[in-house]
């Protein structure tokens, strides 16, 4: 057809730049929360011409090429063109087609960097750098239902127990270190273990792309790639879609905390800090060798909050958890005396930081009800959970670090010296309503000379087992969301690591599989009973009955749902190996109970002290504080949980 044949529409269409005015205008405001979908390699179509157009943010570059598998590698003859906002640069290239790999060659000063698309949607896997052309339009989903139910998901009065995961250790194709499984094997096997085991989520140890796998994921050069180790987009995406059609839901580790100082990474991207400060005060992580981002210009902020929309767009992500957010809330982290620059008003508040946090929680909560954002913060900064409008930060949730280090240090100690820290257990109760919580035992907790959560346990075999039934107990009744690392729920002797799977033949004897079993009924009494999930993170969901015994080392307390009085189990820990025969406890209305949990039973290979049937021991007369009296059996090392009939 000829020009004079077009429709005006027509004609419009095909002389309308790929980024336009308004694009490049939000981008320099950093308000282009989709930006993924103009920068990078964009298979595209121009003028009828098949192609990829090639976008780049390098304002301080003399010059800009990108060269690929589409020119023979030629790095002189594809110069990108400064746009129109000329912080930007830009180039269709006819031919070129989804699979090939590519890099920007960037010039300043007269020396030429290679370097890796910030917006690559896939890489090479490392050590190989390049980054590969994408059409994430291909994949057809299969989770439509889950995702129109996750609009609706009430995460503060719903159960939420987390699985995490490192994708490249919990199974491996063979002993090789890098034989990893692809994410759809990977999904085959996962799934069904999961779903079988009662955790709700999965959570994911940072699969964006990173060179160096002892780094776990947490020196990302690849922001908007899911690691090639494990597969393609696609196979990731179709990862995601097994776990959704099986009722799991799958949390993402994100850090946009730092990045490492990778050649051909973001750092000194066109020659000058530009991802990063140039101050390295500000702008380097100096124990961890790292960059950090520039969270007060737009242009970042821009590019780590469309990250996060990325996710949940393409790739159907429920959550992330954001690591090491106290890192980029002060200024002084990890700092000394005059090695840090303070805020306009003196202080040691990341100011720009808060406000990235706050608008990047804004952002894709409001863009994608019922997803979760959970903060990794080791501090008392108020108001992490509170909405950005009541002057908090806007997470969902807060890992509770305070719990988890207490529980651990008071469960490492010898029985008999416990009744001397009981505050270790009791403290918690100041401040679990401060925020919304989540309980974590993360692969912080069994690496780098810690102990694995069995070995860390006191006592002969039977009691290191014991104990840890009864950690899991207490845990899983303790206010809170719950997480647990791999490896835990089968009592792994070793600490965790990377290069090797899990120690799966532990399974053969009884103490470990009496321990998976535990875990998984736990998960499905916390999903059952609104008592210990619906109020999660308020005050009237949990009430002492006892919690000053320290003596005998005891603890009761009650769980209480949205129906208060008319919900509520009866929950009682014995922090000795001493069986508490002839045991009162208060309780909050005369009748008949009965036993639905109990961590020493013979199935989780405990003693058996169990509280058979119905109880008849009840008194109506007051006891601690309550209106009624319970006799029972308290089991060694053990936890008990009590329902009214």
């Amino acid at each position: 057809m000829s020009d004079s044949l077009k429709k005006p529409e027509d004609k419009e269409k095909a002389s309308q730049p790929f980024l336009s005015d308004f694009d490049l205008h939000i981008l320099g405001e950093g308000r282009h929360w989709r930006s993924y979908n103009k920068l990078g390699a964009q298979v595209h179509t121009k003028d009828g011409i098949p192609g990829v157009h090639f976008a780049v943010w390098a304002p301080n570059a003399e010059r800009v090429t990108v060269a690929g598998d589409f020119n023979q590698w030629n790095t002189r003859n594809l110069p990108l063109a400064r746009a129109a906002n000329p912080a930007y640069w830009e180039l269709f290239v006819p031919g070129a087609v989804a699979g090939q790999h590519y890099q920007f060659y960037i010039t300043r000063d007269g020396i030429t960097r290679e370097k890796c698309d910030p917006y690559a949607f896939s890489r090479e896997c490392p050590p190989k750098t390049a980054s590969k052309i994408v059409d994430l339009k291909n994949y057809t989903w299969g989770d439509q239902q889950w995702m129109e139910a996750r609009r609706e998901f009430d995460w503060r009065h719903k159960p939420i127990s987390v699985y995490e995961v490192h994708l490249g250790s919990w199974r491996k194709n063979s002993p090789k270190e890098e034989d990893w499984f692809n994410y759809r094997e990977i999904a085959e096997k996962l799934v069904p273990y999961v779903k079988k085991m009662g955790f709700t989520h999965i959570e994911v140890l940072p699969i964006c792309e990173h060179p160096l796998t002892a780094s776990w994921g947490y020196q990302i050069t690849g922001y908007y790639a899911p690691t090639s180790r494990y597969g393609s987009p696609e196979d990731f995406m179709y990862f995601v879609d097994e776990c959704h059609k099986n009722g799991i839901g799958v949390i993402l580790d994100w850090v946009p905390a730092h990045f490492p100082k990778d050649e051909k990474g973001l750092g000194r991207f066109d020659g000058t800090a530009l991802y990063e400060h140039e101050d390295p005060r500000q702008g380097e992580h100096r124990d961890w060798g790292t960059y950090i981002f520039n969270y007060g210009r737009n242009e970042v902020r821009n590019f780590l909050i469309s990250n996060v929309l990325y996710w949940a767009d393409k790739y159907h992500i429920d959550g992330l958890r954001v690591d090491a957010v106290a890192s980029m809330l002060y200024l002084n982290y990890g700092r000394e005396e005059g090695d840090w620059v303070p805020n306009e008003y003196g202080g040691n508040e990341n100011i720009a930081a808060v406000n990235f946090l706050k608008e990047m929680n804004h952002q894709v909560q409001t863009a994608h009800p019922g997803f979760i954002t959970v903060a990794e913060e080791s501090t008392a900064w108020a108001g992490v959970t509170l909405p950005g409008y009541s002057g908090g930060l806007g997470f969902c949730l807060k890992w509770n670090m305070g719990w988890m280090h207490d529980s651990l240090a008071y469960m490492r100690r010898d029985p008999i010296y416990r009744k001397y820290h009981h505050d270790q257990l009791t403290f918690s109760m100041m401040y679990s309503f401060s925020e919304n919580f989540v309980l974590p035992f993360s692969h912080d907790e069994v690496v780098h000379c810690k102990g694995s959560m069995i070995g860390r346990m006191p006592g002969d075999l039977w009691q290191k087992f014991a104990n840890l039934r009864l950690l899991y107990g207490y845990m899983w009744t303790h206010p809170g969301k719950k997480l647990l690392f791999m490896g835990g729920e089968i009592a792994q002797w070793s600490e965790w690591n990377f290069t090797t799977e899990l120690q799966w033949d532990l399974l053969q004897y009884p103490d470990h599989q009496g321990i998976m079993k535990c875990i998984a009924d736990l998960n499905g009494l916390y999903q059952e009973y609104p008592a210990l999930h619906e109020r999660d993170h308020q005050q009237e969901g949990f009430q002492w009955i006892d919690c000053s015994n320290r003596d005998m080392s005891t603890l009761t307390y009650l769980r209480m749902g949205k129906n208060g009085g008319k919900d509520y189990l009866v929950v009682a820990c014995n922090f000795t190996p001493t069986v508490r025969h002839d045991y009162w406890i208060g309780v909050p209305e005369p009748g008949e109970y009965e036993e639905v949990f109990n961590s020493d039973r013979k199935c989780y290979g405990g003693s058996d002290v169990v509280n058979e049937g119905v109880f008849a021991y009840i008194r109506d007369e007051p006891c601690q504080q309550q209106p009624a009296t319970l006799r029972l059996t308290l089991p060694p090392l053990a936890v008990i949980i009590l329902k009214r009939k």
